[in-house]
């Protein structure tokens, strides 16, 4: 969430300065006046490109089940005509959740000294996204919060569930993958040293495919505790590393290239754009604003950059059909949506139909997962077994041989 800095003076007269965190200038102007400071300027704090936040690695953040829970609740109490402070009360003694009842607590106390519910969730980005605060937002406006929470609720338990989908395809060969990683580990601590053993003891005429497995099995065996501590200190680089700027980028870029996942995680995510797209500007969010929250609700750097152009060439007064053209993300039946929903000003509909087309394509491309990666994984397999036959038995058969012959 962005960081704005301030100059101003408070009600005595003198002059302050600080800096608050908000998802828009404008909430972040309404959390200053809520502090009875009339400010002289407001700007967005500019992040190093190279700085490493290392608290965001262990920083935790609330479940999405709690979340969706928590929404549906406080949709049903809403709804119910319950006063949103007795609403956020009751919700904050029955969670099961530490950090979401935590936060709903210091909501109420914001609420009570005169914040918005909005401008309240906004001070903890890590239980409300700035998208869910913004239409929070939007829902105070227009005295529709009910329909935004029903709205929200249906969001995020979509996202949850292709979160689901995904993982479900990716669980055969991360388990193929883990067994792959422990067998190779077995064989160069306890099968190959026998053999080599063995092999000694006969004095055998070893082929270069053998000295290849023994070498690799001795250099395990003697130096595991510094491959142990290498391996431990490359994990916390590369996290160190996605936590910059450019490492977050080009991580989340590379990984849309990945063959068979990356064409996978891209339509996810262009189908959360649509879906969230739709449902920001069915609430009436401005379509630039709506293109700014959605370019940081996609989690992705790589994505946000090229909404943050489209929102740039927007403002600029280009057509919503030509911004997304140019970005060249989407799929040519999208881009005619897009164009139907311009001419017709159903935009929110077409979008909504967008992301049905990317979630049909996300659930049959899964489904067919398993398919595509087992050729790989079987011959990731037939070279393990074909380097052992080579590097164990060859040798054998030549001393069986000899044997026979002597």
């Amino acid at each position: 969430m962005p960081i704005y800095k301030y100059s101003g003076r408070d009600k005595n007269g003198t002059t302050v300065k600080g800096e608050v965190e908000a998802t828009t200038k404008d909430g972040a102007l309404e959390l200053i006046m809520v502090q009875g400071i009339m400010p002289n300027d407001i700007t967005e704090k500019v992040v190093s490109d190279g700085g490493m936040d290392i608290s965001a690695i262990f920083a935790s953040h609330v479940k999405p089940a709690d979340l969706i829970i928590f929404t549906r609740q406080i949709y049903s109490l809403t709804k119910a005509g319950i006063p949103i402070l007795r609403a956020l009360n009751g919700l904050a003694e029955s969670t099961h959740s530490k950090l979401l009842s935590e936060a709903l607590f210091d909501i109420l106390e914001n609420m009570k000294n005169g914040y918005s519910l909005s401008v309240a969730m906004g001070l903890h980005p890590r239980v409300f996204s700035q998208l869910y605060v913004s239409l929070v937002q939007v829902g105070e406006n227009t005295g529709q919060l009910d329909r935004i929470f029903l709205q929200l609720a249906e969001y995020v338990e979509q996202e949850v569930e292709t979160k689901k989908r995904i993982k479900s395809a990716m669980r055969y060969p991360s388990f193929v993958l883990i067994a792959l990683a422990i067998a190779m580990v077995i064989l160069n601590i306890y099968v190959i040293p026998t053999f080599a053993n063995m092999f000694a003891k006969f004095h055998a005429e070893l082929p270069w495919s053998t000295k290849i497995l023994l070498n690799t099995s001795a250099f395990f065996l003697n130096y595991w505790a510094f491959m142990l501590a290498f391996l431990i200190a490359v994990i916390i680089g590369i996290k160190l590393w996605l936590n910059t700027k450019k490492g977050s980028y080009l991580w989340d870029k590379w990984k849309l290239s990945i063959p068979v996942i990356g064409s996978v995680i891209e339509r996810s995510l262009l189908a959360r754009f649509s879906r969230s797209f739709a449902m920001m500007l069915g609430a009436g969010i401005p379509l630039n604003n709506a293109l700014y929250l959605i370019a940081y609700a996609v989690d992705n750097d790589y994505l946000k950059e090229k909404m943050l152009v489209m929102r740039t060439e927007i403002e600029s007064g280009d057509t919503l059909l030509k911004t997304a053209s140019n970005a060249g993300l989407f799929t040519p039946l999208v881009l005619q949506m897009i164009a139907v929903g311009e001419e017709t000003g159903q935009v929110d509909e077409l979008l909504n139909e967008s992301a049905d087309f990317y979630e049909r394509e996300v659930d049959y491309d899964l489904k067919n997962m398993t398919a595509k990666i087992e050729p790989i994984l079987i011959t990731i397999v037939a070279g393990m077994v074909l380097i052992l036959a080579l590097g164990i038995f060859t040798p054998m058969w030549g001393m069986m041989g000899a044997m026979k012959g002597g």
